[in-house]
């Protein structure tokens, strides 16, 4: 009896999702066929080990710094391209791709660590740590969002409430995330501190929230070189009609939209002002030690990341976004030594470029001081 090509291969597939021995059908089938068992002969088995229905709420928060809502929230948002495209035994499903991912991020641990722990390899790891990272990032503008005019008011009034500067919408400044350089571009990544980095320069609201983030810079550019090549003073300029103000340390020059300390202020007005700066602008280094304390593969604790320029750029994006999704959905942070189950007010050391930049707008700032600080 003649063996049709359909039966062939619904028995081919029956073979391997069985395990059957492939040596079984090596008479009905051709060479070509033949090639693509033998490449399906050992496939990498993926085993199941997590189970998040069956943890405990506070460690599903410790271990992935989400609570379990949110963590199937993203998964639902991401499932979409997370899919394998072929419903394949040995395929890893979105949820533990998202899970492993989290774990990652959250940890700093070494790649292999996170797969031992995930039930899946190393290059496997590998390849998921990629596809969540492009999964998320098509949804940026979902969580990175810079404020429009319908939220001036509310922004402004969260801001004066810190330091009583009035229209103020934003804190901002560069923090270094080290990383294994490029060999061939090594001294580009080289910061003041005398380690490989990339230099990210974020803007947050007052409540801590990451509303714009650039990390595209080695960590040998300055703050101010940083600003003036983002989309900044694009944004800012079609604000500059409803008079809003950024705030900025001594590394950045002083704009029209964009407002630093006096250097050596001479006068009781000059003080207040920058008592009320200090006071104000200090949000943006709690935001980076929240950030870097929720997701340690971005601290120095954590070692440095060994990827590319590009995938650090990735990693970095994919936990601003987080964060801000852990801020949008209240979940707190907890660690395994914190007792308390509060809230970590962890603050980045200062690390920002100590070099003064030059001045330009001086007048702008000193209009705000004789309007507001006499």
């Amino acid at each position: 009896m003649a063996v049709t090509s359909a039966a062939v291969t619904s028995a081919a597939v029956r073979i391997i999702t069985t395990g059957a021995p492939v040596h079984w059908l090596l008479g009905p089938i051709g060479d070509r066929q033949l090639g693509q068992l033998r490449r399906w002969r050992n496939p990498p088995v993926y085993r199941p080990l997590v189970d998040l229905l069956t943890m405990e709420e506070r460690h599903v928060i410790v271990t992935y710094r989400f609570d379990r809502a949110t963590i199937q929230k993203l998964c639902t948002q991401l499932e979409p391209d997370l899919m394998s495209p072929i419903r394949h035994p040995t395929g890893i499903p979105p949820d533990v791709q998202v899970l492993s991912m989290l774990h990652f991020l959250a940890s700093g641990s070494f790649q292999t660590t996170v797969a031992m722990a995930s039930g899946m390899s190393q290059a496997m790891f590998s390849n998921v740590l990629s596809r969540v990272l492009s999964a998320l990032l098509k949804h940026v503008w979902r969580y990175i969002i810079f404020p429009e005019v319908a939220d001036l008011p509310t922004v402004k009034g969260d801001f004066y409430a810190l330091g009583h500067i009035p229209n103020v919408i934003g804190a901002t400044d560069g923090t270094h995330v080290a990383l294994v350089p490029p060999h061939r571009s090594e001294q580009v990544y080289r910061n003041r501190k005398s380690y490989h980095s990339m230099n990210v320069q974020m803007v947050c609201l007052a409540d801590q929230y990451i509303s714009q983030v650039n990390a595209m810079f080695p960590g040998s550019v300055h703050d101010a070189c940083i600003l003036r090549n983002s989309s900044i003073p694009d944004m800012m300029g079609q604000l500059q009609r409803h008079r809003v103000w950024l705030l900025g340390d001594s590394g950045y020059p002083n704009l029209s939209w964009l407002l630093t300390q006096v250097r050596n202020p001479r006068t009781r007005a000059e003080e207040r002002y920058n008592e009320a700066h200090g006071r104000t602008r200090r949000v943006i280094k709690r935001t980076f030690g929240l950030l870097k304390a929720r997701f340690r593969c971005l601290h120095m604790t954590g070692g440095s990341l060994f990827y590319s320029p590009k995938k650090v750029c990735e990693i970095l994006i994919a936990c601003s976004m987080l964060h801000n999704l852990a801020l949008r959905r209240q979940v707190p942070f907890l660690q395994e030594d914190d007792p308390d189950d509060g809230v970590v007010a962890a603050v980045e050391p200062v690390d920002s470029d100590e070099e003064e930049a030059e001045e330009e707008d001086n007048d702008n700032r000193e209009s705000v001081i004789q309007q507001y600080f006499q």
